[in-house]
């Protein structure tokens, strides 16, 4: 049996083992971010919108604490941590972010405009990370809970492992 893993959008980007320019990324989220949050009536204010513009800067998950210094460095401004966690939450909520708890850190959402499992691939070396959208193994995993009598409240799977360039750069050195 074959399985089709959904490599729409930016997904392949954090593995291609090319260089792109993280603008197109950048553009792409914060235009489907606007179109979503019209939609759903809620407010993306600039400060929410900036938290997540420095999100999708790169495909290696930010800390809160890192996005805090981002804002202070780049806009030389200062804010309360609690604004940040609550820019993030926001973010959360909408879909717009996932959260990866084995770093405390956050990334932004490629399927932001429905509701799904999110499986992500994080280079131990390099620190990227790509999302996978894998129906068969959220749905076998929903089956086996189902089967146990166990309700699932969230499911994140969090696969780590080395992306085919930082392999390639261990054969060379």
């Amino acid at each position: 049996m074959s399985t089709v893993l959904s490599t729409q959008s930016f997904a392949p980007l954090a593995f291609s083992g090319t260089s792109h320019d993280h603008r197109q990324c950048v553009t792409q989220a914060l235009a489907q971010a606007t179109q979503i949050c019209q939609q759903r009536d809620a407010r993306l204010t600039p400060l929410r919108r900036r938290v997540l513009e420095l999100i999708w800067r790169s495909h290696k998950p930010l800390g809160a604490y890192t996005i805090l210094e981002s804002l202070h460095v780049d806009e030389g401004r200062r804010a309360a941590p609690p604004t940040v966690y609550r820019a993030l939450e926001f973010l959360i909520q909408q879909g717009l972010i996932h959260r990866i708890a084995s770093l405390n850190a956050f990334i932004g959402c490629i399927h932001p405009d429905k509701p799904h499992v999110g499986q992500f691939l994080i280079c131990t070396e390099c620190g990227n990370a790509a999302e996978l959208e894998t129906p068969l193994i959220a749905d076998g995993i929903a089956l086996q809970a189902r089967t146990l009598g166990f309700i699932i409240e969230n499911q994140v799977i969090e696969i780590t492992g080395r992306c085919a360039s930082c392999q390639q750069h261990h054969k060379t050195s």
